[in-house]
Parts: structure tokens; sequence; C-alpha cells
């Protein structure tokens, strides 16, 4: 990736300089693009280019607007050999400390444009804030998704070829539209759209160019025209969203002040408030949602044909069994609150197994604890932590939930405690968790989810009567670590939690010459207790995608070959 900067500026004289500066740092090639501005920003302009050499200063004769000035910039950058252009505005709304979080994005995914999700502090005016949403709603008909989470952030870095190419074929609008515009042809021509939570804030005595009048009815015209767009592409993009996608590239639906609002709920009317709130909204979810729905009736399916006399599994699988199933989901995160905000003491969860890991840690040496997305673990987190039992380390291989996280964390600062971010299983990381162990602490991770970025390193093993991918990492790292392993489930039963604990194996770590056959045997081992506790309570699996899905089925989106990822699956098992 080669990155250059492009900074549109029209009389924005008073932060440019401390902008440059702050970028300086970064020693990327500058695009600074003067759209037509007075002569005191002009001059100053001229200033700091010849002060600054990594800026390379573009001046339009007159102002033709903020999207023009950003094609400018970005044409530039392409012409002169760069793959990427970070976008930044002159008026210092952005955080720049975010850029590292934005390079890192791209890197990840270099085809993507990688925009800035805001996170507003009380300097937004009113109005702005509001009719942001307007334009939301109707990008998110314009693309029939949800996957543009915010089309009018100027913080962007965007994958030069692709751009260029829509240059070179549509016409865009040069103004305040250019932002929303540009986006949403971007993804209808094949673009994904990765977002990263940037604060932005509007500086006093900060210059607006938004044009009131003119520019409302500019954008307004503006989504007139996408609208019939997308009904002229509506093929198409139905056909897109049919596609099967990896569960960790689906995003997060629930907006960030929407879960607020349902906390705020909890907060002020405890659960009846806060389940006559959220119940509407697991409805419209379940509605809308076809995805997960389809993977809910799919799983239902399943654990009916293995498990046909449990209760919730009675009569023909349909909607119903789908719904209750998304509500039992709601009723966790219910739980989950209570969890946090200390309502639920470890008297009222039967842990009839809780001498096999007090032992363990009372022998000086922690433990894994292998467990899945099958009931409501993180009660028990929350628990040991609100009591300062025992020092417990969750492993997160993604950002999925980050504003269920985000709004957990305002009602409980310790929900983030131990938390540890990885987006994949290295050295490092068994490095940290190593220390982790050694210090009798326990170490808690996932076998249920594999990630986009291991995709052809897993081991297929029967469950639910098919075979469904499972991440080699978590069971690598646990040989690794070389220390006692357990599997670990909490299930409602009968309005009370109950705490499942058991013995896994002594350690995963063995000669190298049969590590692969000791990893197939420790995922089907995992796969078959998972089975079984799933028959417990098959309502309370809570991955809602296509578990089944196979790594050929979704190659298509990581630009590799199904032999390739053989090839490497193989290697990996063998270096491993």
């Amino acid at each position: 990736m080669k990155l250059a900067l492009v900074i549109p500026n029209y009389n924005h004289h008073y932060a440019i300089e401390q902008t440059l500066v702050a970028l300086a740092p970064y020693g990327l090639q500058c695009y600074l693009v003067d759209d037509g501005s007075n002569e005191q920003t002009r001059y100053l302009l001229e200033q700091l280019a010849n002060r600054f050499d990594w800026v390379r200063l573009i001046q339009h004769p007159y102002n033709r607007g903020k999207g023009a000035a950003v094609t400018t910039g970005l044409r530039a950058a392409y012409r002169d050999g760069y793959s990427h252009a970070l976008q930044v505005d002159a008026d210092g709304q952005h955080n720049l400390n975010d850029i590292e979080q934005m390079i890192a994005a791209a890197t990840q995914s270099p085809q993507a444009v990688i925009s800035g999700l805001p996170q507003y502090d009380d300097s937004i005016p009113k109005g702005r804030y509001y009719g942001r949403f307007i334009t939301h709603f109707w990008v998110w008909v314009e693309t029939l998704s949800l996957q543009i989470k915010d089309s009018m952030c100027g913080f962007r870095i965007y994958p030069l070829a692709a751009t260029e190419a829509l240059f070179l074929q549509d016409s865009l609008g040069e103004r305040m539209d250019f932002d929303i515009e540009v986006l949403v042809k971007l993804y209808w021509r094949g673009v994904q759209v990765v977002h990263v939570p940037t604060k932005v804030i509007y500086p006093e005595g900060g210059i607006s160019h938004f044009q009131g009048l003119k520019d409302n009815v500019r954008i307004s015209w503006m989504h007139t025209r996408l609208f019939f767009g997308m009904l002229k592409r509506l093929p198409k993009l139905l056909a897109r969203q049919r596609q099967p996608q990896h569960w960790s590239n689906l995003k997060e639906r629930g907006s960030y002040w929407g879960i607020k609002l349902l906390a705020n709920s909890y907060r002020i009317g405890g659960h009846w408030l806060c389940r006559a709130i959220m119940y509407p909204v697991i409805c419209y979810f379940f509605l809308t949602g076809r995805p997960a729905r389809e993977a809910s009736l799919k799983f239902l399916q399943y654990a009916q044909a293995r498990h046909p006399e449990h209760a919730d599994l009675q009569g023909k699988i349909g909607w119903q069994h789908s719904l209750k199933h998304f509500l039992s989901f709601g009723n966790a995160a219910i739980d989950r609150i209570d969890a946090w905000c200390d309502r639920i003491k470890l008297s009222q969860v039967d842990f009839p197994d809780r001498q096999q890991l007090a032992d363990q840690l009372a022998s000086g040496q922690g433990a894994v604890l292998l467990v899945s997305h099958l009931g409501n673990l993180e009660l028990c987190r929350a628990i040991s932590i609100n009591q300062r039992k025992v020092k417990v380390n969750v492993l997160v291989m993604t950002e999925h939930a980050e504003n269920f996280n985000r709004v957990l964390k305002q009602l409980n600062p310790d929900s983030a405690l131990n938390l540890i971010q990885v987006t994949e299983l290295g050295p490092s990381t068994s490095m940290l968790l190593q220390q982790k162990v050694e210090q009798g602490e326990l170490v808690v991770i996932a076998g249920d989810r594999t990630s986009s970025s291991s995709m052809g390193r897993v081991v297929y093993s029967p469950f639910m009567g098919h075979d469904a991918p499972f991440p080699q990492g978590p069971f690598i790292l646990s040989g690794l670590l070389d220390c006692p392993v357990y599997m670990m489930f909490c299930l409602r039963q009968q309005d009370r939690y109950r705490v499942y604990v058991e013995p896994f194996t002594a350690s995963l770590k063995g000669p190298r010459a049969g590590r692969a056959a000791r990893l197939d045997a420790a995922v089907a081992q995992y796969s078959e207790r998972l089975e079984h506790y799933v028959g417990l309570a098959p309502m309370q699996w809570f991955n809602f995608f296509d578990f089944w899905q196979k790594d050929h089925q979704t190659l298509r989106d990581t630009g590799t070959s199904t032999s390739q990822n053989r090839s490497e699956s193989q290697h990996n098992r063998t270096e491993n």
C-alpha cells in the first residue's frame, strides 16, 4: 500500500497549520487543494507548502466545492502512483490520533473504503446531528444494506484504482453531496465499506461552508437520483445480499444510540421498561434480518433432527421457533446488563463443579477455559470481576458487538477489564497469555468461531449431524500454553443459571510428530461436547450466521483460491 494525504481547503486558515504539523510525523506526501480561497488563506497555504517539502499545493482558480477539491486531490495522487489516499478535513474536526487505526484497517482490507464512524461530543449542533439520520436512512435504502453506517464523515482512506474507475465512468456532485454520493456509488461497484470509530468535534469559532437551502436542495436531488439508480440496479443489489459472507464480515446492526436507549430504559424502569422497548426492536431485526433469520431456522432444523424430544423444538420448525430464538438472545442481553450492574450474585447461580476450578487455581497455576457462544458465559465473568473472586482474561477475536460493549462500559467500567483484543493468534498473544496462566489466572478462548483471516486454517468436524468448520487457533494456542484445559458453559434453566465445567485435557501439548492428529481429536471432542450442551438449551445458541458454511463459499471475498487455502491449511498444521 502506497498512501498519500488529500486535504481540501476553502478559507480554513485558522487550523490548517496545526493540522499539517500534526500530520508531519506520518511522513506522507500531502496534496493540499486550495479551492479558490481568499487572499489571506491563499498566501498562508503558499507559505506552508514552501515550509513543508512533503506538501504539494494545488490551486483552483475559483471555488468549485469540497467534492471538486477532494476529486482533484485523489486524481493527482493516483496519477503520481499512489494506491490509497487518506482524506482529512482542514478544519481540525478529525482526531488525527486515529490515523494509525485507519491505516491498519486499510492494510487488512486494501480493496475497501475505510471511513471514520463519528463519535460526537456536545459540540455538534443538534440540527446537524439529527439531520444526519435522514441521510443515513436514504443511503440504507439506496444500497439495500446497512453496511454504510455513516456516509458524511470526511475522514476516509480511498482505494484509488476503484475510485479513479468511478471518476472515469460516472459524474459526481462537486459540493457537499460528494461524500455521500461517492460512497454509495463505490458500494454499487462492489467496494466494501469498513468503519473505524473516531471522535469528531466542532471547534469553537469554526467555519462551516454548508449552504443551508442550496446544499439541502442539492442533497435531496442527489438522493432522488440515487434512489432511481438503486431501482435500476435492484436485481444486482438483491443478488449481492444473497451472496454468502463470512460471519466476521457481517456488520453489527444495533446502533450505539439505540442500545444506549435500552440501557437508559433499564436504569429508569428496570426489566419491564427495557423489555417493552426491546421486544419490538427484536421483532424489527427478525423481520429485516434475512441472513440471521435463515441461519436461525437452519440451526433449529438441525437441532430438532438431533434432539427431537426437546420442548422448544416441537412441531414443524417455522418462524415462531426462530422468533423465540431471537427473543432468547434479547433476554440474555438483559441478563448480561443485570450481571454487570451487580444485580446477579454468585449465590443465584448453580455451580456444582466450582471446586474443580478452585482446586486448580489454588495450585498456583491458571487454566484455559474453552467456551462457545452458547448460553451466557459473560454473566460468570461479570460476577467474578464484580466480586473480585478470580481474574478472567477473555480473548476477543473481533470487534463485533462493539456498540453493546461501549454501553456496558458506561454502566460498569470493569466490563472491558481483561478483554484482550486480537485479530490473529500469534507469538505475542501466546507470550502474553503464558504470563497470565503462570500468574494463576484464567484464559477464556471461544472455540466455535472462525475469523475471515483464518479461512483455510480450520478443522472440519461433525456437529449436529453435518460437518462444520472449527478454528485451529484456539486449540493450537491451548497446546502452547501447556496447562490444564476445561470446557465451560453457562445455561439458563428454570429461571436460574447453571454453570457446567468439565475437564477437557491436562494439556494439549505433545510431540511434534502427532500434532495434526491431536488437533483433529481435540476439535472432535470439543464439537461432541458442544453438541451435547446445545441439546440442553438450543434456544441459547447465539451464533446467528450459517455455522456450517464452508470456506470455499466465502473465498471469493478474500481473493484467495481454494487450492491455496487447502495448501496453507496443511502447511500451518505441519508448522504448528
